[in-house]
């Protein structure tokens, strides 16, 4: 006998959600090999996506009522098309409800954003050795950016260049 079908909501995330998505962020860092990485808190999370004029954005996913996946994301902008892009941060879906539509439902409404807001694309990284997450992206529509590459300026070398701007002034 088969099992009834699942009913899937995307839903914003709200005040209260933060210690759902730090640790939907947790079990992703874990899968990604990299939770050694993971600093953000609770309070970090309530700072940036329930601020005043927040930059970042997220999503849940329910599965009967029951958070199973996120996605979290921001504007960007494409001088090259002169509109904002959508940037997908993270989309995270729990090992129990993949394949029950969520990861797609959640890449839906983020097309559905993007598109209100007149963006010109949605982007998104992915490791190049998560095979599963490659496929399911191509499987709708995506393609690779091959020819790009990712660069990262992170602690003493990110402070090292601020510090050069210091000692030029502030031309503002």
């Amino acid at each position: 006998m088969n099992a009834a079908p699942m009913t899937l909501t995307i839903r914003e995330a709200v005040p209260g959600d933060e210690a759902l998505i730090l640790q939907f962020i947790g079990e992703l860092a874990a899968y990604e090999k990299l939770a050694h990485e993971v600093v953000a808190s609770e309070s970090d999370l309530s700072a940036t996506l329930f601020a005043d004029n927040p930059k970042v954005f997220a999503l849940i996913a329910e599965a009967d009522g029951a958070a199973c996946g996120f996605a979290l994301y921001f504007f960007n902008y494409s001088t090259f098309l002169g509109r904002h892009g959508l940037y997908l941060e993270d989309l995270y879906v729990t090992p129990e409800a993949r394949g029950a539509g969520a990861g797609k439902a959640l890449l839906a409404r983020l097309a559905k954003i993007a598109q209100d807001h007149n963006c010109g694309r949605l982007e998104w990284s992915v490791l190049d050795w998560n095979a599963p997450a490659i496929a399911f992206y191509e499987s709708l529509g995506a393609e690779a950016m091959s020819e790009w590459t990712v660069n990262r300026l992170t602690g003493s070398a990110l402070d090292n260049l601020a510090a050069k701007d210091r000692a030029h002034g502030d031309a503002r």
